[in-house]
């Protein structure tokens, strides 16, 4: 990569947006760390510093429209122009839909759908007076399928997807060299599972197979570069998108039948457990969650997977160059 590029990540004080930071920071780039958590950020902030990368720490919430436009502003006059926006930040909660109240429904849409399209509206703000930039968002394997306990967190994600797809045919009507990436990993052994709000009987857990944040980050990482439309991480994320496309009814019976159990513990739920949804936690957990004994630390062929989509995207850029050249391009 280009030397000392300046990066944007949300949700940057755990998990996979702090996995990132470090993985970004090897490469010495400056980067923009976005987070409600200020005792986190300043951890990741040392993080940082000391594999060799600027950090800049931002609290802000990304459900305020405001906030993330001032974020942007700020990054720009303290950085230098944003060459990669990575909207990461969500949250999310456990339970039956129908136990959901309207003010827990709609915090999770305006951090986990609704942040990331005041990021990538912030983003490309900037990146469209220089004519180049990428924005990737984390997406997930749920942005294909619903899974029955997520369901909100799952509409967000659906939504966001949407959001992306639909931006991106039309910054391609319009001539824009700006790459929007989706990156869609399965279950990842962050603090997720620990401090997600949650409303079942048991604590809540991933669904195997579950994979490190490091193997995420590294495929986002690979995915700011790769121009890639779409990047699935994990075989849940593959089985999922093809199961809803192909056999929905069959899958419906499926997570029916086990996904309910499949994601709660044997320990029971406490009113005392942590809880991120309107609040930051602010105990800092770093990147991994609780999950280390069933979480990969190797994922050779999901890395396999992820590059082999770049010949689908050889070919949709074929087919737009043709389409170009016989239709000419619209302004």
């Amino acid at each position: 990569m280009p030397a000392r590029q300046v990066v944007v990540i949300t949700g940057a004080s755990a998990g996979i947006g702090r996995a990132l930071a470090r993985r970004f920071a090897k490469d010495g780039a400056k980067i923009g760390l976005l987070a409600r958590g200020g005792h986190k950020l300043t951890a990741a902030v040392a993080e940082v510093e000391k594999l060799g990368g600027q950090a800049l720490a931002i609290e802000v919430d990304m459900a305020d429209p405001e906030a993330v436009e001032a974020a942007a502003e700020q990054i720009e006059q303290d950085l230098g122009p944003i060459d990669i926006w990575i909207n990461n930040a969500a949250v999310a909660m456990f339970g039956r839909i129908m136990d959901v109240s309207p003010e827990e429904l709609r915090r999770v849409s305006d951090v986990t759908y609704h942040g990331a399209a005041w990021g990538t509206m912030a983003a490309l703000t900037r990146m469209r007076r220089r004519g180049t930039g990428t924005i990737v968002q984390v997406g997930s394997g749920a942005a294909y399928i619903a899974i029955p306990m997520l369901t909100s967190y799952s509409a967000a994600k659906h939504a966001l997807r949407a959001f992306t797809n639909g931006l991106r045919v039309e910054l391609i009507n319009e001539g824009v060299d700006i790459h929007l990436t989706m990156v869609h990993p399965s279950a990842i052994n962050t603090p997720f599972y620990t401090w997600a709000r949650n409303l079942m009987p048991n604590q809540p857990r991933p669904i195997p197979p579950v994979y490190q944040p490091e193997i995420a980050a590294d495929i986002i990482y690979w995915a700011a570069y790769a121009r890639r439309r779409d990047v699935y991480l994990g075989w849940t994320t593959i089985y999922g998108m093809l199961t809803e496309r192909l056999i929905p009814g069959l899958g419906d019976l499926f997570l029916a039948r086990f996904m309910v159990d499949a994601q709660q513990t044997s320990e029971p739920a406490s009113p005392e457990d942590p809880d991120n949804l309107f609040e930051p936690v602010e105990m800092d957990l770093g990147v991994r969650g609780q999950f280390d004994d069933i979480s990969q630390t190797r994922a050779p062929l999901v890395k396999l997977v992820a590059r082999l989509s770049g010949v689908r995207t050889a070919m949709v850029l074929g087919a737009q160059r043709a389409l170009n050249r016989r239709f000419g391009r619209r302004r």
